[in-house]
Parts: C-alpha cells; sequence; structure tokens
C-alpha cells in the first residue's frame, strides 16, 4: 500500500485531526488502541524540517522512510491516514501552515497533537495553536520515564546536579536491577570495570540491521534541492524503519553484543565502528522501541545469565540514567541553552569536519566513519571529535549544529545537552562535573588508531607531534584562572604551572602554530 496515496472520501465527517511527527513513529501509542473513523492521522514531509541544519543524508532518508511505513500500517489497520509527500502539489513545506490547511479542507473541529520534543517545534506549535481557531489538544507522547520537568522537581534544589542521583532515583522507582532497595552486586556504578581497549577479541559480531532500497526516496530529495551531508546509501539504508525491525536488532543486542558491552563500550577501534554497541539510539528517538522495554530485556538476560552485571548496568545506566538526565537538562534550560558559551570559545570548526580529510587517524576514522554511516559510539563523539573542538577553542554552536547534522541519532533534546554541556563544556558545568578535555595519552591507551598514524602520541611539540597534546595544554593555560579552583580538573592547573616557563611558551607557541593552520592537520 502507498502511504503518499489521496485519502479516500470519509464516511464519516473528521472531527479531530491528530498530528504524528518524524520522531512521533510509535505504533502502540494509546491513540492507535482503537480505530476512530471520525479521526484522521496527519504525517508529513516539509522543508521546515529538513532545513533546520544540514542533515545527514540517511537521517532524512530514515525519516521519511519510516514515516512511509507507519502510515501504510496504520491504513492497514484500519485507520485513516493523509500522508503529504514533499512533492506534494499542496504541501506548504510548514507544519503549523499544513495543519491550517488540512483544517480547513476538512471542517475538522479539533487538533490533537502529542508533545513534541524539541523546543522549536514545541513552541512552534504552541503559537499556533493560539491562534488556530479550533481547540488544540497536547498529550503526552507516552515514551520517557519521566516528565518534562521530571528531572528539575528531583534535583532542582540540588546545588549542582549530578546524574548519578537521577540514576538511582529512577532505578528504585522501576525496580531495576534492585535487590530490596540495595543495588544487585552491591554497586550502583560499574564503569570502572567498563574502560578495557579492543585488541580483536572477542570478535565483532555480525550486523544485524535490516537494509532498504530508497533510491526513489532519494531522488526525490535530490529533485527538490533538500541539502544534505554524508553518504545516502540509498541502495541499502541500514536502519530500522519499523517497530518489528526494531525489535530484531534488539533481539540480535542482547544475545549476542551485549555479553561483551561492558568492557570495551569506552574502546576505539580502526575499521570496527560498531564494536559491541546496540546501535538502537534511532529507533528509541524515533519511538519504535520504548526504553523501558530496552532495560527490561537488558535486565532480563543478566537474571538469565546470559550478559554480566556490569555489560547490564553500564548498557542501562545510559537510557535510565543519561537519557533522562539530558532530557531534563534541556527542558530545564530551554530556551537559550544552545547559545551559551561559558569559555567564549569562537573558532570556526575545521574544514575536514565536512571531508574527514585529516592525517591525525582517529578522527579521519570517527569523522569518515560520521559520513559514511551518520553513526559514530559515544567515546568518538565526546572524547575524539568533541574533544579537539574543545581544544581548539571552536565556536559551541557551530559544534552543536554540526552534531544536530550529522548523527542520525541526533535530536536536540538529546544532542544540545551532550554537545554543549558534555562536549563543550558551554554551559559552564550545568550538564557536567568537568570538562571532558584529554591529550593524546588518552586516546592511545583506549585505541590503536595511533598506529595507524604520522603523528606521535608522545611528542609535545614538533611536526610529528600529536596535535592533541599541544592543544590541551594550551586549553589549560588559557583557562587555568577559571579552572584552578575545580574540584576535578584544577589538579591539570597545578600541573600546568609546575612545568618550566621556557617549555610553557614553546608548547603555547606550538599550540598557535597549530591553530593557524588548523585546516592542513
Amino acid at each position: 500500500m502507498n502511504p503518499c496515496e489521496p485519502t479516500p472520501p470519509p464516511r464519516t465527517p473528521t472531527r479531530v485531526l491528530r498530528l504524528l511527527l518524524g520522531d512521533q513513529l510509535n505504533p502502540l501509542h494509546p491513540w492507535l488502541r482503537e480505530v476512530r473513523p471520525d479521526v484522521l492521522y496527519v504525517l508529513m514531509e516539509v522543508r521546515s524540517e529538513t532545513d533546520v541544519v544540514d542533515h545527514h543524508a540517511q537521517k532524512v532518508l530514515a525519516i521519511f522512510a519510516a514515516m512511509r511505513a507507519l502510515a501504510a500500517q496504520l491504513r492497514a489497520r484500519g485507520h485513516r491516514v493523509r500522508y503529504l509527500p514533499l512533492d506534494h502539489p499542496h504541501n506548504r513545506q510548514s507544519i503549523p501552515a499544513n495543519l491550517q490547511a488540512l483544517l480547513q479542507a476538512h471542517g475538522a473541529e479539533a487538533v490533537e497533537l502529542q508533545q513534541p520534543d524539541e523546543w522549536r517545534l514545541d513552541d512552534e506549535l504552541r503559537r499556533w495553536a493560539a491562534q488556530a481557531g479550533v481547540p488544540v489538544r497536547i498529550v503526552d507522547s507516552g515514551h520517557f520515564l519521566l516528565p518534562r520537568d521530571g528531572v528539575a522537581q528531583l534535583l532542582g534544589r540540588q546545588r549542582r546536579w549530578v546524574m548519578e542521583h537521577l540514576y538511582r532515583h529512577v532505578r528504585r522507582q522501576y525496580r531495576v536491577l534492585m535487590d530490596g532497595d540495595r543495588p544487585l552486586g552491591g554497586r550502583w556504578n560499574f564503569d570502572a570495570d567498563n574502560r578495557s581497549p579492543w585488541r580483536g577479541q572477542p570478535p565483532e559480531p555480525a550486523d544485524p540491521r535490516p537494509r532498504h532500497d530508497v533510491r526513489a526516496l532519494w531522488q526525490l530529495l535530490q529533485t527538490h534541492g533538500v541539502v544534505t551531508v554524508g553518504h545516502p546509501q540509498a541502495d541499502a539504508l541500514p536502519w530500522p524503519l519499523t517497530r518489528a525491525q526494531a525489535l530484531t536488532q534488539l533481539d540480535a543486542f542482547i544475545e549476542h553484543s551485549l555479553p561483551h558491552f561492558g568492557p570495551y563500550q569506552d574502546a576505539l577501534a580502526q575499521g570496527h565502528p560498531r564494536l559491541f554497541h546496540s546501535q538502537l539510539s534511532w529507533a528509541l528517538n524515533v519511538k519504535l522501541l520504548h526504553p523501558l522495554e530496552v532495560v527490561r530485556r537488558a535486565e532480563a538476560a543478566y537474571h538469565a545469565g546470559a550478559a554480566p552485571l556490569a555489560s547490564v548496568e553500564g548498557f542501562i545506566r545510559q537510557i535510565l540514567g543519561w537519557r533522562e538526565y539530558v532530557r531534563g537538562v534541556y527542558w530545564t534550560h530551554m530556551p537559550g541553552y544552545t547559545t551559551r558559551n561559558a569559555l567564549g570559545h569562537t573558532r570556526a570548526l575545521p574544514r575536514w569536519y565536512w571531508d574527514g580529510q585529516t592525517d591525525m587517524a582517529c578522527l579521519r576514522a570517527a569523522i569518515g566513519q560520521t559520513l559514511q554511516h551518520a553513526y559514530a559510539h559515544h567515546i568518538q563523539r565526546l572524547m575524539v571529535t568533541g574533544n579537539f573542538a574543545l581544544l581548539a577553542g571552536c565556536d559551541p554552536a557551530q559544534v552543536h549544529r554540526w552534531y544536530l547534522g550529522v548523527y542520525i541519532d541526533a535530536f536536540e533534546w538529546v544532542e544540545a545537552p551532550n554537545t554543549l554541556g558534555m562536549s563543550q563544556w558551554a554551559d559552564g558545568g550545568l550538564m557536567a562535573t568537568k570538562p571532558y578535555a584529554a591529550s593524546a595519552a588518552y586516546l592511545k591507551r583506549m585505541g590503536d588508531h595511533c598506529h595507524h598514524c604520522r603523528y606521535d602520541p608522545r611528542q609535545r611539540i614538533g611536526p610529528q607531534a600529536c596535535p592533541f597534546n599541544a592543544l590541551y595544554w594550551d586549553f589549560i593555560a588559557r583557562h587555568q584562572d577559571s579552572f584552578a579552583a575545580h574540584p576535578r580538573i584544577g589538579m591539570m592547573v597545578r600541573q600546568w604551572q609546575r612545568i618550566a616557563a621556557n617549555e610553557q611558551r614553546a608548547v603555547r607557541q606550538w599550540a598557535q602554530t597549530l591553530l593557524m593552520r588548523v585546516d592542513e592537520l
């Protein structure tokens, strides 16, 4: 069934329009439990969304293809659906404008929305609702474990928010990995056990994801001038488009990757972009999967003896802890969070963030993989691409837009706090307890890229020296007044101050040389 076919004339007048956004693709939402002939579900492909930033081609393709798949499923189940493809002659390329036109065309008496997850779209739709001329009812998406203000309610009175406090509360609330009121294994957090480099064993599992031929959809995007970045892989798009496909991917992760996820979750390995990561964040963020069902599957694997506690806890913490936490940070501090720049960084991103053509092997791998696959795991994002941008003093707003565009799972509610708070420390410490800055020593310890690189991680200055080293100490020196009293990074300031003055000058001069020719590194 073609989801873009016109909706046949209804036998029952349309009373309610229900909007489904491109990241609201949950076929189990309470709305859909009952087939109502007076309700028309509306999905639309619009330029006002594709053009927010230059998105990765796979991201636009996957969202549109998954929307079309859901529309076809809903029609097959008896729901009435109005789908506006990008090239429809009546598509006004704006969600509010299309809703207003559909209201008039169908004479509907009300509109219902699920809460948008991005502040920009939430604000846009609320403004439209105030003058829509009919009641506009907003319901919960039913996806998250806490309400929008849940994190603020739990942590708001604390002087400094700490994710661990939220994580323990949610573990107790949902009885996850608990033994009475105590955590299983006697510890809440096994992060210290999960920092091993990967040396080739155990072998990386096969990629379980489906492949889809979306060349016709890619041609549509090109014909209409949608600007994208990265490789489309339109002949074999490797992302789940339906809930059934996402569940199959979840099954494969639980069986083959979760047992080894923990020790190697931070590992960097040349030519192995996935290792034991689930790559389920796309399916979660467009709501094909519910976070609690993913958590319960991992927990069940531990109880069945199929995965060790450290791996299961580490995976669950990313979903129960970090995912809920970053959403709370986002909604507490928006609007305005995405313009924060606590460190005053203004440098443009190096040109090779857009093509991966750099001699630094770790960055070449992370960016090349990003452009090829629309994916990089959290350490690549935080400690490779994010780390370099932080050390080089790149404009956090530009870094934010890059991350929002290039990753398939990047939606602003989850991407902005991770980028601006965790990675770039642009919020001055609201999100993270320290700036995540590191020299080449960390990268060498966690991966094998240095073996494939022309730069030497042991050298601090000179043409063969890894640029991360001089840039790291230059970063510490630039911000030493701010960081001197910091409980976690203050020790690095004191270490810098113990370096002889002539060596300090040499390091900082070399850092400036690097920054002057950063596009050539």
